[in-house]
């Protein structure tokens, strides 16, 4: 008689037919629920100060950002008291036309939870920030953040 063996075969292969639903299905995920900047830097990168104590701006849709540091381009100058508004580089003048402009995207009962953020370089002069400060309160925009790093980094 003879003995019939069994072929040993190696491991099975692996159904990838699903792949490509997989990965078209996480591509879609990231692109709905990233956000992309709205606003191109035309100052460096502010160094913000460091801070102990941090806290997170909820309704990031009623943020308005004003960031003051140094210009990337020369000929706005080399100091570090440029003044950027959304995607041009403005004074502390132009503060107030830039927080109505602001007010008119949002209805009526979200402009008293409207925010001011400002995220100034640490090598900022302070009279700028202060300039900054008295137009907003000549709109009544007196809910202001200062942005800062958190921990003792300042990178």
């Amino acid at each position: 008689m003879s003995k019939f063996r069994k072929k040993k075969k190696g491991m099975p292969a692996v159904n990838t037919a699903a792949l490509p639903d997989i990965v078209f299905m996480l591509l879609f995920f990231f692109m709905v629920t990233t956000t992309m900047r709205e606003t191109d830097l035309k100052i460096d990168a502010p160094r913000l100060p460091s801070a102990s104590e941090v806290k997170k701006l909820e309704h990031k849709s009623l943020v308005s950002t004003i960031y003051v540091g140094k210009a990337k381009d020369p000929k706005y100058g080399t100091s570090y008291n440029r003044i950027q508004l959304n995607d041009k580089i403005g004074t502390a003048d132009d503060v107030p036309a830039f927080i109505m402009n602001a007010r008119l995207k949002v209805s009526e009962a979200e402009v008293p939870f409207m925010t001011t953020s400002i995220k100034a370089d640490k090598e900022s002069n302070v009279g700028t920030i202060t300039d900054i400060r008295l137009k907003l309160r000549d709109v009544n925009a007196l809910k202001i953040s200062y942005s800062a790093s958190k921990g003792g980094s300042n990178n």
